[in-house]
């Protein structure tokens, strides 16, 4: 065997070994502590294994090659492990932004800590400031050695479980939007920060809203130059939109689309031309969103806008599978379904996870931001009216 082939196979005895074969059963109709308790359990079951940041510099605890990344969460998607839900943000957003504009004490501050379990949200949207993030009205106006944070945060993943937040505010509110923005890493344990979660339409309150008033952020908490937030932000953006992407191409090719056929052969529609064709293509879709994914973790793709393209790609990719997963197999009972927690978008019941995959069109910027980009900054287009 090929030294590759050695270790897929190595990733498939250690999932076979350590992946809970009962976990959405555990995981279903469980308490927020319960789901937090498990998430923080299976994060050291995989830190333990080297695998819990595998796209991390080495010096960090990650440094495994693209092949290597490809093959581990393909493994992991195979044997139907639970995603890291509650430290996404953290070993993907937060490390991003450190690794790109952190000063050495940031990083040596925090990047073991999220190994060890520190969990971050993302506090950038606001109410009228969505799509359109640069008009936010937070603000965060310095005191001495201080910044004073008032405003308000929505659509904070992960916020009730979080230990540290992202946090973009206006520190010039007279500078043009763009230009008086600044980036912190806000501890939620200040006093001012109040957290009330957000029930959304598949039952989970997993969204929250932030509130700020009087929160004192310390100077050395500012990541990135005062009023040059924005620009640290894209780092962050980027992640969201493009490295995160990986994994979740290689769920959809396994989880998504093996299910995807299970449920239409359950109803007899594999003998209809008409699914089939339409099974084959959202599996050459699959192979061409997986194919995106390795070109831009490898850095062999590096246009301005790859990181749109993808995050675009596979959004609307999953939102058409899941509607055609809901067609093939209707909404039967859909009042008693409920989702396991940990899974992400796939659960398994195609009305939830359809009704999830709204969602993936929506953060890091919606899909009309996504192409307008595109077209901008990817095919050079003039900027509309």
């Amino acid at each position: 065997m090929t030294d590759l082939e050695e270790y897929r196979q190595s990733v498939r005895r250690w999932c076979a070994d350590h992946v809970p074969p009962d976990w959405r059963a555990r995981q279903t109709g469980v308490t927020g502590a319960g789901f937090a308790q498990f998430q923080q359990w299976w994060f050291a079951e995989l830190r333990s294994a080297g695998w819990a940041v595998p796209h991390w510099p080495a010096e960090w605890g990650g440094g495994l090659s693209v092949a290597e990344q490809e093959i581990l969460y393909s493994e992991l998607a195979a044997a139907d492990a639970p995603r890291l839900v509650l430290q996404f943000v953290a070993i993907h957003h937060a490390a991003a932004t450190l690794l790109a504009a952190g000063t050495p004490e940031q990083r040596r501050r925090h990047l073991p800590a999220i190994l060890d379990g520190e969990v971050w949200c993302q506090g950038f949207s606001e109410p009228g400031a969505g799509s359109d993030l640069a008009s936010l009205r937070t603000t965060a106006l310095r005191d001495g050695g201080a910044y004073i944070a008032d405003g308000q945060k929505l659509w904070a993943s992960g916020a009730a479980h979080a230990d540290w937040c992202l946090l973009l505010a206006r520190t010039d509110p007279a500078a043009p939007k763009r230009k008086g923005i600044s980036y912190f890493l806000l501890d939620m344990k200040t006093p001012g920060v109040d957290v009330r979660p957000v029930r959304n339409a598949v039952g989970e309150s997993h969204f929250c809203e932030i509130f700020l008033a009087g929160a004192r952020i310390p100077a050395e908490n500012l990541i990135g130059p005062e009023n040059a937030g924005w620009q640290v932000a894209q780092q962050t953006l980027g992640a969201e939109r493009g490295l995160t992407m990986l994994e979740l191409a290689e769920r959809l090719g396994h989880a998504g689309f093996r299910w995807l056929v299970a449920s239409c052969r359950e109803a007899g529609l594999l003998d209809d031309s008409r699914v089939t064709d339409t099974l084959a293509g959202f599996e050459t879709e699959i192979e061409g969103l997986r194919g995106l994914c390795r070109s831009q973790v490898a850095g062999t793709s590096a246009g301005p806008a790859d990181a749109s393209v993808v995050k675009l790609y596979y959004s609307e990719l999953l939102q058409r599978m899941t509607d055609f997963g809901v067609t093939v197999t209707g909404v039967p009972g859909f009042t008693a379904l409920a989702k396991p927690a940990s899974s992400g978008w796939e659960s398994g019941i195609w009305p939830l996870d359809f009704i999830g995959s709204w969602e993936w069109t929506i953060p890091g910027g919606t899909s009309e931001i996504q192409r307008t980009i595109i077209a901008e900054r990817g095919l050079g287009l003039p900027r509309g009216a």
